[in-house]
């Protein structure tokens, strides 16, 4: 999906500029393709975001609420969805105070240095754990590169190009059961592109994978 064509449903404005910027330091751009921005991983939280995950709408949600130990799992009061809106106000307000500046025009060092902070526990903020949060967005962010695009990252399906995943089980594995050590270079095949008949399928429904002609990328 072209950035321009996304559609936000939860996230407002300066939350949407504060996850680009944060989600591209990250996994930026480089010149081995496009980066967490670039690839819709802000649309991907934003719809996870407004989905029952977002809510907690399966979870329980009466306390106590005691700090748990990572082995515990999610330890919060509060939904993702008010992790992200607590969080994002209040990092911006840290970097107010600390720079002068909002999160996302803050240079790339000092935005690295706040995201470590974070992640440390160094900074503190009023309503959420910092870590909590931190940890939060780097594994959505990690979701939302390499899931499939049907959830609204993943655009052009990067991430799978990146690490050369060829996406859904094709037709023609059969066919190569004998082969040993050798690379399987495919165009990357979604659930999305099945959906939206971009792909052929054969008699059993599945797609058909096309070979890349050349090496392609190898990793970053």
């Amino acid at each position: 999906m072209p950035p321009e064509s996304q559609t936000y449903r939860y996230l407002t404005q300066p939350e949407i500029r504060f996850l680009d910027a944060a989600v591209e330091r990250l996994i930026p751009a480089d010149d081995l393709g496009p980066g967490a921005k670039g690839s819709g991983v802000t649309g991907f939280i934003d719809q996870q975001l407004v989905s029952v995950w977002g809510s907690h709408g399966r979870n329980y949600r009466t306390g106590p609420w005691p700090e748990g130990t990572p082995q515990q799992g999610f330890q919060s009061r509060l939904t993702p969805r008010e992790i992200y809106r607590a969080a994002i106000r209040e990092v911006n307000v840290h970097c107010l105070e600390q720079y002068q500046k909002a999160f996302e025009f803050l240079a790339p060092r000092e935005q690295d240095e706040v995201l470590k902070g974070l992640e440390s526990g160094a900074i503190q903020l009023a309503s959420v754990s910092s870590k909590l949060f931190f940890g939060l967005l780097l594994r959505n962010t990690m979701e939302g590169f390499f899931a499939d695009p049907m959830y609204g990252g993943n655009r052009d399906k990067a991430g799978w190009k990146l690490i050369g995943f060829p996406g859904v089980p094709a037709s023609d594995y059969n066919d190569l059961i004998e082969e040993q050590n050798v690379p399987y270079r495919v165009e990357p095949v979604s659930i999305l592109d099945v959906l939206q008949e971009r792909v052929k399928l054969d008699s059993q429904g599945l797609p058909k994978h096309v070979k890349l002609k050349d090496e392609g990328r190898s990793g970053r």
